[in-house]
């Protein structure tokens, strides 16, 4: 029974789909005005972990990723590159599904951009005007009254009092309350806006989320997950304003994915602190990125430095190692015991870290067996190589993964090849002074081999 921790209720509940067997999934996803950071990718990978799951579970499962395609960043840049907002963003989209193929990422069924549902937003704010929910300022900007809204700070349990006060939210004289927020901005260029009833102008930022989930859900969403720095403001308005749009707001389950934590800092690309995704995939392996960052449970922070992804290189290779020379065969009972546990732990809120104990221990039961009953290793290889599919690892082929052959020269491959020959025919003739120098030559290259029966295989350090 898979239960799910709620941001709204702030418990675990037990997960009931709205429709039997149906589930619809949608994440806030990327401003593209930059290249996609880690903290992107650890987001991404939470809820790519999540549908894999529930859909290995059985369940039919419509994943939806909106994409803002133009705000003020992006309008800045563009203007910077000498380029045409749709074309900046063009490419920008483009560099965005680079990195996510990368990572390795599932392709959610609609990947909807803003710009292309002007018409569902100018609708969605037409009605929160005529509801009195909003209004137009001074300067002709559509404005979201939240004193309209009764229920305002439930999702992300802000205290009003506090946020009045100014301390976070700086005066603006163009609203009637300090945290009201624009539906529609009001804009005199003509590529950056588009026309409306209220004027050309162009759509604010949390207003795109429910005219986009009203358009395909229907304001009935299973799960919404997206980021915790998205709980507030951003979520909490699109809250909000969807009960208010459509006097409710069907939201089973609010989702979100811990933010990265660089030397106690969040990591923000105003801090200087971002770390590309591209950068981190050019030294590690993506499956390694994946594992760092479901090491932990998705709702908590991660620490991010070099350490920490070497420590997760090295636990995933250790789980590879297992897999190696053993070939992994299928049986119906082998091995239930330990898929037990680790559904019980999936089923606990996506329990990634104990889901991952249970494969360590399942592959140290391989490790100490399978050079005395190969035939119960390859079963157990079986069931380990099953249940770390659901997550996305171990999909590799072992001697690749260990051989670290992604990242390395084909040159240098050729040149470890040519040496471990060279010492085979060595040992071969038992010229173990030879062989021995040859190994030596092999651990100065961060080659650690093993010597089987009919061959030596080898991996990097």
């Amino acid at each position: 029974m898979l239960k799910i921790f709620n941001t709204l209720t702030c418990k675990k509940e037990i997960f009931k789909p709205i429709i039997n067997n149906k589930i619809n999934v949608y994440v806030c996803g990327v401003t593209v005005y930059d290249l996609c950071h880690i903290g992107h990718g650890r987001t991404f990978v939470v809820f790519d972990m999540i549908v894999r799951y529930l859909r290995d579970s059985g369940f039919q499962v419509t994943y939806i990723r909106n994409i803002t395609d133009v705000d003020d960043k992006i309008i800045l840049k563009s203007i910077k590159n000498k380029m045409s907002i749709k074309h900046f963003t063009d490419n920008m989209i483009k560099e965005m599904n680079k990195d996510f193929s990368s990572l390795g990422l599932l392709v959610p069924n609609q990947e909807p951009r803003v710009t292309k549902h002007i018409h569902e937003i100018i609708t969605c704010i037409t009605e929160l005007i005529n509801k009195k929910h909003a209004y137009i300022n001074q300067i002709g900007d559509v404005v979201f009254s939240i004193k309209s809204s009764k229920k305002y700070g439930t999702l992300s349990r802000q205290s009003l009092n506090f946020l009045k006060s100014g301390s976070r939210v700086p005066f603006n004289y163009m609203k009637k309350n300090p945290l009201d927020f624009i539906l529609w901005k009001k804009s005199i260029e003509e590529e950056y806006s588009w026309d409306s009833p209220w004027g050309k102008g162009r759509p604010g930022w949390h207003i795109e989320c429910s005219a986009i989930t009203n358009h395909y859900f229907q304001n009935h969403i299973d799960i919404h997950g997206g980021g915790s720095d998205l709980l507030f403001p951003h979520h909490e308005n699109e809250y909000s304003q969807s009960i208010c749009l459509n006097n409710s707001c069907i939201i089973n389950y609010w989702m979100h994915a811990g933010m990265v934590i660089i030397k106690n800092q969040k990591m923000s690309k105003s801090l200087g602190n971002a770390h590309y995704l591209r950068n981190i995939l050019s030294n590690y392996d993506a499956e390694t990125l994946r594992y760092f960052f479901l090491l932990t449970h998705y709702r908590h922070p991660i620490h991010f430095c070099e350490n920490n992804l070497n420590k997760a290189n090295a636990s995933l290779k250790h789980l590879y190692v297992s897999l190696n020379d053993v070939d992994p065969i299928y049986n119906q009972t082998e091995g239930m015991n330990f898929e037990t546990e680790f559904f019980n732990a999936m089923n606990d809120d996506f329990n990634t870290p104990k889901a991952f104990s249970v494969l360590f221990l399942l592959s140290r039961k391989i490790n100490s067996i399978k050079h005395q009953d190969n035939l119960k290793a390859s079963r157990l290889a079986f069931r380990l190589r099953f249940l770390a599919g659901k997550l996305g690892f171990l999909l590799k082929n072992p001697q690749d993964f260990l051989k670290n052959k992604s990242n390395l020269n084909p040159n240098i491959i050729k040149k470890i090849e040519f040496l471990i020959e060279k010492r085979n025919i060595a040992r071969k003739y038992k010229l173990w002074k030879e062989a021995d120098s040859l190994r030596k030559n092999l651990k100065d290259l961060d080659i650690i081999l093993e010597d089987l029966p009919e061959k030596t295989i080898w991996r990097k350090k």
